[in-house]
């Protein structure tokens, strides 16, 4: 696939889109504490909520995903063949964002924002496997890594090696990003959600 001038302002475009920090944002609009230093010292929806309750850390979560649906939709209109690249591009900006020295959220949101601008079964997906493993075990990361986990099995099974392999892809950085989470899980020394 070759790559035109305008192609490639796109996704320099997209990566800055999805490098806006919306949590940090939020959190000095309201006046609240730098995330970074406090909780799980993220700037994620699931520490927003505990730093800020529950509004906040849904407005949090909203606009990660806004961000990755309205970018992608956008190009599934006016640059067809870029989606998959698109895609990529915001999940790193939020991951690795310019503004803060590359030290960015843990990509979940934002990996449900792509999903559901492909897919039903993939967000459907995700979602049922994040509260069913959520409400049983009351872990947000467990429940992130294994909705992650779930879409790969769909995609695996129904998508084309493309999807399959940017659900790969990104499933892979996630786990990456849950290092340490996956570390206190397995030494039980991960915080409960309540």
């Amino acid at each position: 696939m070759f790559f035109q001038t305008y192609d490639f302002f796109f996704l320099i475009f997209s990566y800055f889109v999805g490098s806006i920090p919306f949590g940090l944002v939020i959190s000095k609009l309201i006046k609240l504490s730098d995330p970074r230093f406090h909780g799980s010292k993220n700037i994620g929806a699931t520490n927003i909520t505990r730093l800020a309750g529950y509004k906040f850390g849904f407005l949090t979560l909203s606009l990660d995903i806004f961000k990755a649906v309205g970018t992608i939709k956008f190009a599934q209109f006016f640059y067809p063949d870029l989606v998959i690249w698109v895609s990529f591009w915001i999940f790193i900006g939020h991951i690795y964002p310019i503004w803060l020295k590359f030290r960015g959220g843990k990509g979940v949101a934002v990996f449900l924002g792509i999903l559901a601008s492909f897919s039903v079964e993939l967000t459907v997906a995700f979602i049922i496997t994040w509260i069913l493993i959520f409400f049983i075990f009351r872990y947000s990361s467990l429940s992130a890594l294994l909705a992650c986990v779930s879409t790969f099995l769909v995609s695996y099974f129904s998508y084309n090696e493309t999807m399959i392999f940017l659900i790969s892809a990104l499933n892979l950085i996630i786990f990456i990003k849950h290092f340490e989470n996956i570390e206190r899980l397995i030494k039980g020394k991960e915080k409960k959600f309540f």
